[in-house]
């Protein structure tokens, strides 16, 4: 296939090429950088390493946590509770999300206090919902989902009214009934959608639920960072917001990985 390309074709498949690796090793050079530049200036005490840590401190940190396996189930915790409280927030917002594009009245009915609730600080709610219903793995998923919740209904919903009227007239047309138009016109335009509202419910989903452990220190990365501020421990603290970092990181990638799948499936 490569020499049946034309020579500008195979020049600009090289330029992309190119610019992918420059930009990678411009990413991990920057990195590098700044892991060096940290170290550095712990060990010659332009920082206090007590207060900044350090890349050796932490590393050293993790490897006292691997030895004694705390650090596995702290990485558990969180992300079975990110996983479930995600699960729930996409599924319950693709759910309403069609019920308010089903019956505009309740759309309209509705449409205030999405509006209220999703302008509400959620730090402001994890504390009644501890109260409400405990200091437990159910009110942290239950505190996740208040940040996602809203988001997906409200990206879901606005998808779904905006898709081509055109089409959907079409459908009608032919005798079609709503349930149609839904299955064979709104859901299949709003893919790409839905995949963009699961990307952003990831993220919300960790957010939701590192507050939540705030709140109800037992476990998790969220009460390690908490745990670790109070007790001056900022090996643990930074180790766990970089941790975080990965697993964000990682579990974005998994939705990416099911986009491209389902797209080759349906090309």
């Amino acid at each position: 296939m490569i020499n049946n390309m034309s020579v500008e074709q195979k020049k600009y498949i090289s330029k992309v090429n190119r610019d992918k690796k420059i930009i990678t090793t411009s990413q991990f050079l920057i990195l590098l950088i700044l892991i060096i530049t940290w170290e550095i200036c712990a060990i010659y005490g332009i920082i206090d390493s007590f207060i900044f840590s350090s890349p050796t401190r932490i590393i050293n940190t993790f490897i006292e946590m691997i030895e004694d396996g705390s650090i596995f189930y702290h990485i558990w915790v969180t992300f079975y509770e990110t996983i479930i409280s995600f699960i729930l927030g996409t599924f319950l917002g693709i759910i309403i999300g069609i019920i308010l594009w089903w019956n505009d009245k309740i759309a309209k009915i509705l449409e205030p206090y999405l509006i209220v609730f999703n302008s509400l600080p959620k730090t402001a709610l994890a504390p009644v919902i501890m109260v409400w219903l405990g200091f437990n793995h159910k009110s942290i998923i239950v505190t996740a989902l208040t940040v996602t919740i809203v988001i997906a209904i409200m990206n879901v919903y606005n998808g779904f009214i905006n898709v081509d009227k055109e089409k959907i007239k079409l459908i009608y047309t032919f005798n079609g009934t709503k349930m149609k138009v839904l299955t064979k016109v709104v859901i299949p335009a709003n893919f790409s959608n839905i995949i963009s509202t699961m990307k952003i419910n990831i993220g919300l989903s960790l957010i939701g639920v590192v507050i939540g452990e705030f709140f109800s220190p037992r476990a998790g990365l969220g009460y390690l960072i908490l745990y670790g501020s109070q007790v001056l421990k900022m090996d643990w603290v930074i180790m766990s917001v970089i941790i975080l970092a990965l697993l964000a990181t990682g579990l974005y990638e998994i939705i990416v990985l099911i986009e491209k799948r389902v797209n080759k499936i349906n090309a």
